[in-house]
């Protein structure tokens, strides 16, 4: 295979790649799996154990990917072959690269049925059709979907044309002319959701429900509950943020940016909640739902408030807009690979790669309807009664990215040289960084480690 060569692409500055990260790490799961957890497992207290752990697990590990990226400048399988054969050691590093790109190809397929559902939604709730529905009609619509599989393929392939036609267009004009309009937008429905939230909800309850320190919660499954929540939420062990590094120009501070992205991360999940739940207690509905909080419980909400049919569309929109920055980073990081190989244009490698996770999506749509009983891992009693998609969920989740993100630091703190990273991170060489060095080369390590082996048992 042809020697990569560094990419001409380059973002306009440092916002630019901030708000690109920010919509990269923010998705789906900010915004109904981190205000559950939050809840049910000691409200501030959980937020004190997970700002810990995402800022002494999360980021240092996104700052070494962040280092890699732009030292290298390619994408993440040929940055680490690269800079392991500069140094001497095994270009078989570069496995960490693939393994980040495999769990990509497999979180895009899926990734992509689920942000159908949510323009299906938003169309549902835009047209009034769901007004006046009771709960369990509510209930019944969104199963009578997932029986669909036709109408979720259909939504399935728009979005998939979608993130496929924004990947070709580049780095500039294409993911950096989306980000600039889609993660203001994003964060301008947030705060208004809150704002109404606030204002026709059950503010108080909620706010007790998700602030109210309970550190008797606070057993050991649920700090690793945080620990794992807070690695999983900034989107690191895969290499997006690494090939968003690598369009970097040399005068954008790291440490400051990983600080940013990790920052604004936290402040989306935290405005999710206090967007979702004040309406969640007002209609007496279940806080602790994972995707039917979202599909079934809000839209029994949406189904029965006064202009809910405006609210329901204004929140699913808020939704397509953090899928839609998750899914062009993912596409963006295995494109950026097909597209090192000599002969493969940043269309055709779009266009193909797009194309075939459109396909494997296939399996997640069977998945929620004929697939359902499929369990093809049944025989080992850690899968029983995973269905193909949960299978895949478990795979990447608690097996790829973990490693992956372990082997990043690892190479990192004990490989690369340390002028090499003093040289990109933006610091002196003092008590921050030495900081730095501790954390990436021994306790996030460590603390994944655990996180790990304990989802095993």
């Amino acid at each position: 295979m042809p020697v990569s060569t560094e990419t001409t692409e380059t973002w306009s500055g440092r916002l630019a790649f901030i708000l690109a990260s920010i919509g990269a790490a923010v998705g789906l799961g900010n915004i109904w799996q981190f205000p559950a957890n939050l809840g049910t497992s000691g409200g501030s207290a959980f937020i004190l154990v997970y700002v810990l752990a995402i800022l002494l697990v999360a980021t240092p590990i996104m700052l070494a990917e962040m280092i890699i990226g732009r030292q290298a400048r390619r994408s993440a399988p040929s940055a680490m072959k690269h800079l392991a054969e500069e140094i001497g050691a095994s270009g078989r590093w570069s496995i960490v690269g693939w393994m980040g790109l495999f769990a990509l190809f497999l979180v895009l397929s899926f990734y992509s049925v689920i942000a159908g559902w949510c323009v299906a939604y938003f169309f549902k709730s835009l047209s009034g059709s769901m007004t006046g529905l009771t709960p369990a009609e509510v209930g019944n619509d969104f199963s009578e979907f997932l029986a669909s599989p036709g109408k979720m393929l259909l939504w399935h392939g728009l979005f998939s044309a979608a993130t496929i036609f924004i990947v070709t267009r580049g780095v500039k004009v294409g993911l950096e002319r989306v980000v600039s309009i889609v993660m203001p937008a994003l964060l301008v429905t947030l705060v208004a959701l809150v704002i109404y939230a606030g204002i026709t909800g059950d503010a108080a309850t909620a706010y007790k429900f998700l602030f109210a320190a309970d550190f008797s919660k606070l057993t050991p499954a649920i700090v690793l509950a945080a620990v794992g929540q807070a690695f999983f939420s900034v989107n690191v062990g895969v290499g997006a943020v690494l090939t968003y590094s690598a369009y970097l120009p040399k005068d954008v501070n790291l440490f400051k940016s990983a600080i940013a992205v990790a920052g604004g991360d936290t402040l989306v999940a935290i405005l999710a909640g206090l967007a979702i739940f004040p309406i969640v207690f007002a209609y007496g509905l279940d806080p602790s739902e994972g995707a039917g909080l979202l599909f079934v419980t809000l839209s029994t909400a949406f189904a029965q408030m006064p202009g809910g049919s405006i609210i329901g569309a204004a929140f699913f929109l808020m939704l397509i807009f953090a899928a839609l920055t998750s899914l062009i980073s993912m596409l963006e990081t295995i494109t950026a690979r097909a597209n090192e190989v000599r002969g493969i244009s940043r269309t055709t490698a779009a266009v193909s790669i797009g194309f075939g996770s459109f396909l494997f999506g296939i399996v997640t749509i069977l998945s929620f309807s004929s697939w359902g009983d499929v369990h093809l891992l049944g025989m080992f009693e850690l899968f029983a009664g995973m269905n193909p998609f949960d299978l895949i969920i478990y795979f990447v989740q608690r097996i790829i990215m973990p490693i992956a993100g372990v082997l990043y630091a690892l190479f990192v703190g004990w490989w690369l040289p340390r002028s090499t990273s003093l040289g990109e991170i933006g610091l002196q060489d003092g008590a921050i960084f030495k900081l730095w060095m501790l954390l990436v080369r021994v306790i996030a390590p460590l603390a994944i480690a655990v996180v790990f082996v304990t989802s095993l048992a």
